[in-house]
């Protein structure tokens, strides 16, 4: 028989804390990689760039038909093709200098880069053409990226606080579950209800949690909640009636209350997951747009001028 002196990892399981270095972002490995070489490599490529810009005797008119406005459009036309590889080389697993993160970290600061590539090429000559079009969906793409770095900077952790209580870490198919016996547990306290009251529960044990436009997922908002709905029925019901010493609208109450909490825990779950995935429904796609004009751009200067 063990004894209390073995201490509490014999009894059950130990929740391990969370140390610092537990919760350190992925993206704190990337963006800070080997000291931030790429951020260094790409820093002095903008500002050696923007020195030739500036300080050489070029055409103003015609800039982009110069040999540094061939030299930056070739430049950008190459980083927009390999930043484009990322996706290709995720699904490689090497390591060392071309490991993934080394790849992501290159993939950031590079595509920041662009930003002052692209620019300098243009020659700061915009107008309704393909040629500002590229420009445009290049500086989406980056700012979408950006967005994209900021939700992997701070949503996993909430995510992971999220799944953590007193009694330790919950998974989503957890909390599913824990929804569905709180469903039945409600429905046996609801039986001696009457029907008014009863119907509300109904209401409540009916709805699905998985239900909801893509906005209310974004957002964490459901108007049209009805666990919400009846437990502030029942209360308002509970209000206006004489109190019993075992009255079932208590029972079914804190039922309500503890089915409220992991609601909203579980859409809380859901929403920081779309946050982490919606970006790229706008960075993908205006990718494959950008490709496209920069096709154009390049053909149209090429071929047309």
């Amino acid at each position: 028989m063990a004894s209390v002196a073995q201490g509490p990892e014999k009894a059950g399981k130990v929740r391990r804390p969370r140390t610092g270095r537990d919760r350190t972002s992925t993206h704190e490995g990337f963006l800070r990689y080997r000291n931030g070489r790429w951020l260094k490599i790409s820093a002095l490529l903008a500002v050696v760039l923007i020195a030739l810009y500036v300080f050489v005797p070029l055409p103003g008119q015609h800039f982009g038909s110069s040999w540094l406005g061939y030299t930056l459009g070739t430049l950008g036309a190459l980083l927009i093709l390999w930043l484009t590889l990322l996706g290709v080389r995720k699904r490689a697993i090497t390591p060392g200098r071309w490991s993934l993160r080394a790849w992501t970290s290159a993939h950031v600061y590079l595509g920041l880069c662009l930003i002052v590539v692209g620019t300098l090429h243009s020659g700061f000559h915009f107008g309704w053409n393909v040629h500002t079009l590229a420009w445009a969906l290049m500086m989406l793409v980056i700012l979408s990226g950006l967005f994209g770095i900021w939700v992997y900077a701070t949503l996993p952790s909430a995510l992971s606080d999220n799944r953590y209580d007193e009694e330790g870490a919950i998974t989503e198919k957890q909390m599913v579950e824990a929804l569905r016996s709180l469903d039945r547990q409600i429905h046996d306290a609801a039986q001696p209800l009457d029907p008014q009251a009863a119907a509300l529960v109904n209401s409540s044990l009916e709805e699905n949690p998985f239900a909801g436009s893509f906005w209310n997922r974004v957002t964490g908002r459901y108007a049209r909640d009805a666990t919400r709905a009846a437990a502030a029925e029942l209360r308002r019901m509970r209000a206006y009636r004489a109190r019993t010493a075992d009255d079932p609208l208590d029972k079914v109450d804190a039922l309500l209350t503890r089915k409220e909490a992991m609601l909203g825990r579980l859409r809380k779950h859901l929403r920081l997951k779309t946050w982490l995935q919606a970006w790229l429904y706008v960075h993908v796609p205006v990718t494959f747009a950008l490709l496209a004009a920069l096709s154009a751009h390049i053909v149209s200067v090429f071929f047309y001028w």
